[in-house]
């Protein structure tokens, strides 16, 4: 299991979980603060979040706490940013 772990794939699987753990929480503290009235987290950073890996986390913190989900550009962008996120990889393998 070390062994897996400290492997390429074990370091890409974990960084996945920690980035969508990480874009989750972030999608739950902003609806948070937007109840609360409250300084909001930039919808940018939330996009910047789901391109750098969050995505699964980004759809998941968007449904579980209703958060951006009367947004159209993030109805249609976090899905889209998913599918490219699995696409790509797809793609350039059968390239190679």
């Amino acid at each position: 299991m070390k062994d897996f772990l400290l492997s390429p794939m074990g370091l890409l699987l974990i960084y996945l979980i920690l980035i969508n753990l990480i874009t989750f929480l972030t999608f739950g503290a902003d609806k948070r603060r937007a109840k609360r009235d409250q300084w909001r987290i930039r919808e940018r950073t939330l996009f910047l979040l789901a391109v750098i890996g969050g995505s699964v986390g980004a759809l998941l913190g968007m449904y579980v706490f209703h958060h951006k989900t009367r947004h159209w550009y993030f109805c249609v962008g976090m899905p889209a940013i998913l599918l490219l996120q699995i696409a790509l990889p797809v793609i350039i393998s059968r390239l190679l």
